[in-house]
């Protein structure tokens, strides 16, 4: 625009051109000036500067300033992720959110009720009974069941129980069985009966007689020193002809017999006439008899598998 306007004043001053004939030159090589002013500079006009049109700016070249700061996107998003997680919640809040569940949850419970008694209400006659019988069924069906599970629960209860004590009478006649075999010790009242033999005069048959006198008067458990006597207990004199063997074992002098069995008996019947001790004095021994509370048969015996005899069958 400053270039149309100065040229028609340096026209006007060389020589007068009609005015029509002035505009029409002008404004066709407007264009081409304007296109080739920056290939070849005009001579004639040294001192002119053809300023560019300004053009529309875009946001790269637009300056950055405080107001409006560039900011990346991935660090936008890595600040919003920090500030909500960890989420913090305090236990105010976490009282209140539970609160609001709870009511949320009545409210359900109570919508979902109300809706079941709606249905039953708008149904018909014919449905309710349908209904109500079904209900009943399912009950009797329950209560059936029950009674049931209750009886088996009653023949359980009744079949432990008697296991358990035929297990508890096995075990108790099976221990019996290992005290009359000398397999169990055994404890309970009786007698303690010592003989003195300083002479040597005690014989093996003087002791068998005692351990029969014994036996019969009821005798369950006889331990003599340290030797556990059962049915096939046997007697022996030594070859040396002092001392006794029993099952195989020397036994000496002094002859104790630890014997369970009722007191009250097994002493009469050491002291009849010419029972045990009357015979035992004739040999110069002495017999002492002592009956205590409980006595205790600790020895034990080795059975003897049996070699032609077997349980007969029922």
């Amino acid at each position: 625009m400053s270039e149309e306007k100065e040229q028609p004043e340096r026209s006007g001053a060389d020589e007068p051109v009609e005015e029509s004939a002035t505009v029409e030159p002008a404004q066709a090589a407007e264009p081409v000036e304007a296109e080739q002013a920056p290939a070849e500079p005009a001579a004639e006009q040294p001192a002119q500067s053809v300023e560019p049109e300004p053009q529309p700016e875009t946001e790269a070249e637009r300056p950055v300033t405080d107001r409006q700061p560039v900011r990346l996107p991935s660090e936008g998003r890595s600040r919003l992720k920090a500030a909500m997680w960890p989420p913090r919640v305090s236990r105010g809040q976490l009282v209140v959110a539970l609160l609001l569940f709870a009511l949320g949850l009545a409210l359900a419970i109570q919508v979902r009720s109300t809706n079941d008694h709606s249905q039953l209400r708008g149904a018909r006659q014919e449905d309710l009974v349908r209904i109500l019988d079904e209900l009943d069924g399912r009950q009797q069906r329950l209560q059936l069941e029950k009674t049931q599970l209750e009886q088996s629960l009653a023949q359980l209860e009744n079949s432990s129980n008697q296991a358990k004590e035929a297990q508890e009478q096995t075990r108790k006649k099976a221990a019996e069985l290992g005290v009359l075999a000398g397999t169990e010790k055994a404890s309970g009242p009786g007698i303690v009966l010592t003989i003195d033999d300083p002479q040597g005069q005690v014989k093996a048959d003087m002791l068998l007689d005692t351990l029969q006198e014994l036996r019969a008067a009821g005798a369950e458990a006889i331990q003599i020193n340290d030797v556990r006597v059962v049915a096939g207990t046997y007697f022996t004199d030594n070859a040396s002809g002092s001392g006794v063997q029993i099952d195989g074992k020397s036994v000496s002098q002094p002859f104790r017999f630890t014997v369970v069995g009722n007191p009250q008996d097994l002493t009469p019947a050491l002291n009849i006439p010419g029972g045990v001790v009357r015979s035992l004095e004739k040999q110069q021994a002495r017999a002492t008899i002592v009956q205590q509370q409980k006595v205790v048969v600790d020895a034990l015996a080795t059975p003897k598998p049996l070699q032609y005899g077997k349980p007969a069958a029922k």
